[in-house]
């Protein structure tokens, strides 16, 4: 039976596009500068702020206390974060390893493949699985899934026409990376 409640983690590892490539980096370089972060994941100054300002609100990062020195980083992982920074570390690599560019996964992409990849095939167990998420927000989120090429839709005749989603070779090493 699929679990009935989702990986909370994953949740907030998608609440802001750009978090899971920001602690990815942090954890891999154990600190970095803000100008060192705008030119590593090629961000947008205002988008790293935000995303900065979500890790620290969460509390997985922290301005060095002892930063001021060239060679020190300014920001850093706390002791929850670098938890964090390891999952989504390997949601990275696989967001690599398939040509998933980095900043296209939307706030429900991590929660929808592991729902999918658990067994939620059908949008209502999905939308039960998720529930702060609007049908909105999963239909835009499934159908982005189906552009990148992570999930199939099958339409089942019968009446009335329903939809099952299974991902697709792509989306099972990125389901593999989120459990």
């Amino acid at each position: 039976m699929p679990s009935s409640a989702p990986d909370p983690l994953l949740i907030q590892l998608g609440s802001h596009r750009w978090l899971v490539p920001l602690l990815a980096d942090l954890a891999a370089h154990r600190g970095a500068r803000f100008v060192e972060l705008l030119h590593r994941l090629g961000l947008p100054r205002d988008s790293l702020t935000r995303t900065l300002d979500a890790a620290a609100m969460i509390g997985w990062v922290q301005r060095n206390p002892g930063h001021g020195h060239p060679l020190r980083p300014e920001y850093i992982l706390t002791e929850a974060g670098t938890v964090a920074a390891a999952r989504a570390a390997t949601i990275a690599a696989a967001q690599t390893a398939i040509s998933l560019p980095p900043g296209t996964a939307t706030r429900w992409t991590l929660p929808l493949v592991a729902g999918i990849g658990a067994g939620h095939d059908r949008f209502n167990a999905l939308s039960r699985l998720l529930a702060p998420a609007t049908p909105r927000a999963l239909s835009q989120g499934l159908t982005a899934l189906g552009t990148h090429g992570l999930v199939n839709r099958a339409v089942l005749d019968g009446r009335p026409p329903s939809s099952r989603y299974a991902l697709t070779e792509r989306g099972q090493m990125l389901a593999g990376a989120c459990r």
